[in-house]
């Protein structure tokens, strides 16, 4: 049972750790981060009352890989940029808004 939040965001960290121990090395450790952070702060009181422990992070399968031979690179194609055409249309009255009254000595 925990009675400080700085117990509490400790234990939390087991969730995204879980998830971390799955992904590709080099990605992003929020679990660290968060233990950082929760280091960081000050010493807090207890709550005054007990809050149940966490339970257990679930098993997370593993991350299923694609066929043999797939690549995150494209080659043979051959791109070209599309022509857009834009046609400006020019004002009749330039710096002029239709509707609008201005007076002078402003």
């Amino acid at each position: 049972m925990a009675k400080n939040i700085k117990d509490l965001l400790m234990s939390a960290t087991a969730f995204p750790a879980a998830i971390e121990a799955k992904l590709p090395e080099g990605a992003p450790k929020l679990s660290t981060m968060l233990a950082d952070v929760t280091g960081m702060l000050p010493s807090l009181p207890d709550f005054p009352f007990e809050i149940p422990d966490l339970p257990a992070p679930p098993e997370l399968p593993a991350i299923p890989q694609g066929p043999e031979g797939l690549r995150k690179v494209i080659s043979g194609v051959d791109v070209t940029p599309v022509q857009q055409r834009r046609e400006i249309i020019p004002s009749p009255a330039v710096g002029v808004l239709p509707g609008v009254l201005t007076r002078r000595g402003m």
